[in-house]
């Protein structure tokens, strides 16, 4: 009972957090940019604890925060594409590196440490491509309902997906990784995904740079989709560390990988699929 009250209130409050830094853009970028540099710290305590691994915790998790601040500013129009060039150089620095710390499996270290940018870094900077956008009259404005939705469908299909799974689920989605998934879960929690895209669709429609409920109710699709892909593949991760938590930093949620590990794989997603609808 102690656990359910502390895993409710750490939800109630994280939802809250982050519901509210939406409303901001400012707030946005301050607290993505430590969640980024949370998350990249939580990994690389992980993966360093493996023998023969070192990752160079400190700078990967600089070179992470300053790639998400640095797509904030080039998206804001406040920076140019040089503002790359610092992070160009600490990546390049941490692959030569490699030749002076004697490490007994570099290749290890090196993939280990680029993962960690790939993983988190790279996806948790695109959601500024959400969020900041060109209007009509070629300035940039700042749209908190898209990088919020993403959040909304997880949050929405996570809750259909438990109570689905929990009343019909028989047929395992991927038992190897993730007992506890079920392809009637997953059913589940993305119609219930499909119904809030088609009532946030609706209650925006008068909105001039809204997009159509159909566009919507693929979002919200392409969310589940990646967003269920990116919790399986965090699983792996965790059953390959052997370790059930990522860690302890959100009582009664675990840690940052295990709170965002959806999200890594929704947001990009979600931003190649907004920008591929502008192709055709």
């Amino acid at each position: 009972m102690k656990n359910f009250i502390t895993r409710t209130i750490t939800g109630v409050l994280f939802v809250a957090v982050l519901v509210g830094c939406f409303l901001n853009a400012t707030a946005m970028i301050v607290l993505f940019a430590l969640i980024t540099g949370l998350t990249l710290w939580e990994y690389s305590g992980l993966v360093n604890q493996w023998d023969d691994i070192q990752v160079n915790r400190f700078i990967s998790v600089v070179a992470g925060v300053y790639l998400f601040l640095a797509m904030a500013g080039y998206c804001i129009g406040m920076a140019g594409g040089s503002v790359f060039i610092p992070y160009l150089i600490t990546v390049l620095y941490l692959i030569i590196s490699e030749l002076f710390t004697k490490a007994p499996n570099p290749i290890n270290n090196w993939a280990y440490t680029m993962l960690g940018q790939m993983y988190i870094a790279l996806p948790f900077s695109t959601i500024n491509i959400l969020a900041f956008q060109t209007q009509t009259s070629q300035e940039v404005g700042y749209n908190y309902l898209l990088p919020l939705s993403i959040f909304i469908f997880l949050w929405v299909n996570d809750t259909g997906a438990y109570c689905s799974g929990s009343l019909f689920g028989k047929h395992k989605l991927f038992p190897r990784v993730s007992p506890g998934k079920s392809w009637e879960g997953s059913i589940g929690g993305a119609i219930l995904v499909v119904v809030a895209a088609a009532i946030i669709g609706y209650l925006t429609a008068d909105d001039a740079n809204s997009i159509s409920i159909p566009i919507w109710i693929g979002l919200g699709l392409v969310v589940v989709v990646f967003g269920t892909l990116g919790d399986l593949v965090e699983s792996l991760f965790k059953r390959t560390l052997g370790i059930k938590d990522s860690g302890n930093i959100l009582p009664g949620h675990g840690g940052m990988l295990d709170r965002f590990d959806s999200s890594l794989m929704a947001i990009p997603a979600s931003v190649i699929y907004i920008y591929s609808l502008s192709l055709f």
